[in-house]
């Protein structure tokens, strides 16, 4: 049996894993077909700055996150005087950290499906009448829902195994920003916490190998209706 810990421990984790990508989806999407599509001045730097999260240490991001949405950062003090929303040390901060460094295993993921479509089916769109809003939402978007549920899937994981830039803007405090892999650190630093905490590890490998499974099930059933339409 899992103790009232471990189980927050789950819950936040999942709670964490999913508000990230459901934060992060709309500008995933925007993104990667924005970069699918268009060359400007500058690509190269966005996508610098989109990849930099995946080489550096997760603990310097967790740092800049934490100068930005501190309550002495200039993002953390605007959202604390106009809205009063505290991002550090609250499972909110925990969220941003995760939807960052999560975030452009999604857009990768939505960029190459927003690439391997057609541009002869958006054209046969617009020429019968479809406005560019039109196509994009009734061809593009439903051709790389695919590639979307994968990028949402691989962000998911990735929320869920986040540590450095957690611990590092929402700390590590038990039932409010404590997920599983924080829980497990704090377990192997008391006597007998190698052991204590097998349950929760075996839990979070069962969350995230049904999370890939839901995934592949859901891209191949979006691929076979494509192909049935």
């Amino acid at each position: 049996m899992l103790t009232p810990q471990e189980l927050d421990a789950i819950r936040l984790s999942v709670v964490v894993g999913a508000t990230a990508v459901a934060g992060s989806l709309p500008f995933g999407i925007a993104l990667g077909w924005l970069l699918a599509r268009y060359a400007f001045p500058g690509k190269a730097i966005v996508e610098t700055l989109l990849n930099l999260p995946l080489v550096l240490p997760p603990v310097v991001t967790g740092y800049l996150l934490l100068v930005t949405l501190g309550r002495q950062g200039w993002l953390g003090s605007l959202l604390d005087r106009a809205f009063g929303i505290r991002l550090v040390f609250d499972w909110k901060g925990a969220a941003v950290a995760a939807a960052v460094v999560s975030f452009p295993l999604m857009v990768r993921a939505i960029r190459l499906a927003f690439a391997a479509i057609d541009h002869q089916l958006e054209q046969a769109a617009r020429t019968l009448g479809a406005s560019r809003i039109d196509a994009f939402l009734t061809v593009s978007l439903p051709l790389a829902r695919p590639g979307i549920i994968a990028g949402c899937v691989l962000a998911f994981a990735r929320s869920m195994g986040e540590f450095g830039a957690t611990i590092m803007i929402a700390g590590n405090i038990a039932g409010v920003t404590q997920t599983i892999p924080l829980y497990i650190y704090d377990q192997l630093s008391v006597p007998g916490g190698l052991e204590a905490s097998r349950r929760i590890v075996i839990v979070s490998v069962v969350i995230a190998a049904a999370a890939l499974l839901v995934g592949e099930y859901l891209d191949r059933r979006g691929r076979s209706r494509l192909r049935a339409d």
